[in-house]
């Protein structure tokens, strides 16, 4: 996810402070969530080895599937990010995560 290790007395009010029996021993800094679903589909389109755009509907079912399993859609704009990414409309995105809310 592209995290950054610090010194817990570096760490600022958005960083995870992660301790060991009672000491703090390390922050972390998380970046941006929207930069990592960036990432996260970055990694997709290189695993597919095409856009992801170019999948037909059951791969994109799928995508959305590992998206949402990857908390995707709690990113503020996360259905329109996606959508875009996949070129489908954001209600195309929640028909496919009803569906999988129907199983």
């Amino acid at each position: 996810m592209g995290g950054e290790l610090l010194p817990p007395g570096e760490a600022g009010p958005d960083d995870v402070v992660l301790a060991w029996e009672g000491a703090e021993v390390v922050a972390v800094r998380l970046p941006q969530l929207a930069e990592s679903l960036d990432h996260i589909l970055s990694a997709l389109e290189r695993r597919e080895g095409r856009p992801l755009a170019e999948l037909d509907r059951k791969a994109k079912q799928e995508i959305v599937r590992t998206l949402e399993a990857r908390g995707a859609f709690a990113v503020r704009h996360g259905v329109e990010t996606v959508a875009g990414a996949l070129g489908v409309s954001r209600f195309t995105i929640y028909n496919y995560l009803n569906r999988e809310k129907g199983r």
